[in-house]
């Protein structure tokens, strides 16, 4: 019995075949014709801190906001565009860096990682 998910797009398989083995299963070969770009590179980004946010002032800001753009009969294209307004001005944010790991790392890896480190800095 052989279970594959494959998520590639069909034609990105180049041939498949099977080929008998010593035991009693057969083996699969698969042969697929990788793109150029196969990874996706982690960039740095700015996100906000929600927790930390001057409450008040866009409390404030947004009743104001509200207020005259309900008088005004704006559309909601307009009172987006004031949220996100007060959510830059009030919302402090933070670069998040890359993760220095590799693309590779899983859980394994990191763990072992961790406890190398640990053992490391008992040494020191």
């Amino acid at each position: 019995m052989l279970d594959v998910y494959l998520v590639r797009p069909e034609s990105a398989f180049t041939s498949c075949s099977n080929f008998q083995v010593i035991s009693e299963h057969c083996g699969v070969l698969l042969e697929v014709e990788w793109g150029e770009n196969c990874r996706e590179y982690q960039v740095e980004r700015l996100v906000p801190v929600y927790h930390k946010t001057n409450v008040t002032g866009l409390q404030s800001f947004l009743r104001g906001k509200f207020a005259s753009g309900a008088s005004n009969g704006s559309c909601v294209e307009e009172i987006w565009k004031c949220f996100c307004e007060s959510i830059d001005r009030f919302v402090p944010h933070k670069i998040l860096r890359k993760n220095p790991d590799l693309e590779y790392y899983d859980k394994e890896v990191k763990g072992f990682k961790v406890k190398l480190r640990r053992v490391y800095n008992k040494r020191k």
